[in-house]
């Protein structure tokens, strides 16, 4: 059994180059160390991201190393004896399998290094044209996302949700909690596509639906998206579906929308009205964000005439379950027909393909 030093890893390739952001880290570090540190406050807020991020990733590796160099020194004890220690040998092989899993998630960490990737998400889920057909797709990616977020230890949150007329859902906002939720969700965005044998159907005729996804980072409220009170309308009205009996008798839920951009955010999860009102500005605040995010990205791309990644509204994955079964990525290719395993949140080699993608 031969077992490489971690040091091999720091420089196979170049895909995690820990040792760049130690020392980023360490200078961080010295810079909170600065007696005026606390006093700008845009930069303390800057430098406290940065540090985390660093830290998420330099900490897990440090222990990772520790542990790898241990079990050389013990798995090369065993094998200087005059007759193998099997038993010992075995153990080791299964700590090994185990140490290279978490150099995996580490790894996926390494390409997790945008601004807003270790922030919560916001994530929402519409139907496209189609009717029942559509909002019976939305729920469906709805309960894969869920899972995801479950098997990922993630918190969630549901800030709005409209059911469908008949089935499924018109709509629905989450909030999906954890570090780096964001960073693994943002990819996600995008038109999601399903053909199958709809249920819905006398006929039981093939049927092509849709649904778009859309996901933004939770942005902190130190960072900075002004919203004058005189661009918003703000509805209040009767919240809807499950929830108990405050739901059909006070006007807790809130409707707001942003008049120059026309975006609109509700919220009808809290019994408060107040509540409802500060989780919705919280939606728009990284919506607006994003928007503008967005808009310089686009004139970036301009200037260096890159046409860059494909935009909201374009189709992303397809989810074929008749008259084969296959799920595939359009993006990178990443394709598989355990489409049950796919629906019931078993997405992250399209996630892992598609940051690989993105950090060549």
């Amino acid at each position: 059994m031969s077992i490489r030093p971690v040091s091999d890893w720091k420089n196979s390739g170049g895909f995690f180059d820990v040792e760049s952001k130690r020392k980023r880290l360490s200078e961080l570090e010295e810079e909170m160390g600065d007696p005026d540190f606390w006093n700008q406050r845009a930069r303390s807020a800057e430098v406290i991201s940065q540090v985390k991020q660093l830290r998420g990733v330099a900490q897990p590796f440090s222990r990772l190393e520790r542990q790898v160099e241990d079990l050389r020194t013990l798995v090369e004890l065993a094998e200087e004896e005059e007759e193998e220690n099997d038993e010992l040998l075995k153990e080791a092989e299964q700590t090994w399998h185990s140490l290279q899993k978490e150099f995996d998630r580490l790894e996926m960490l390494s390409f997790l290094g945008g601004k807003l990737d270790a922030n919560n998400a916001i994530l929402s889920i519409n139907p496209g044209a189609g009717g029942t057909e559509s909002c019976d797709w939305a729920e469906m990616l709805l309960r894969m996302y869920t899972h995801w977020a479950e098997k990922q230890g993630f918190k969630l949150e549901t800030v709005d949700y409209q059911p469908g007329d008949e089935a499924g859902l018109k709509s629905v906002t989450l909030i999906v909690s954890g570090d780096y939720a964001f960073g693994y969700l943002k990819h996600e965005r995008g038109v999601h596509r399903l053909v199958r044998i709809s249920p819905f159907d006398s006929n039981k005729r093939r049927h092509t639906s849709f649904a778009a996804v859309d996901a933004v980072a939770e942005v902190e409220d130190d960072i900075d998206v002004e919203i004058e009170d005189s661009d918003l309308r703000v509805d209040t009205y009767r919240a809807s579906g499950a929830g108990g009996q405050h739901v059909n008798r006070t006007d807790s839920a809130v409707r707001i929308t942003h008049l120059p951009t026309g975006l609109v955010v509700a919220c009808q999860q809290e019994r408060s009205q107040h509540k409802n009102r500060a989780t919705a500005m919280k939606v728009l605040k990284a919506r607006l964000y994003e928007q503008e995010r967005e808009k310089k990205e686009q004139e970036r791309s301009a200037e260096y005439g890159d046409k860059g990644e494909n935009a909201w509204g374009n189709q992303i994955r397809s989810y074929v379950l008749h008259p084969y079964q296959m799920i595939k990525d359009l993006r990178t290719g990443v394709q598989t027909s355990n489409v049950n395993d796919v629906l019931d949140g078993a997405i992250d080699p399209f996630i892992e393909a598609m940051l690989r993608q993105r950090d060549k």
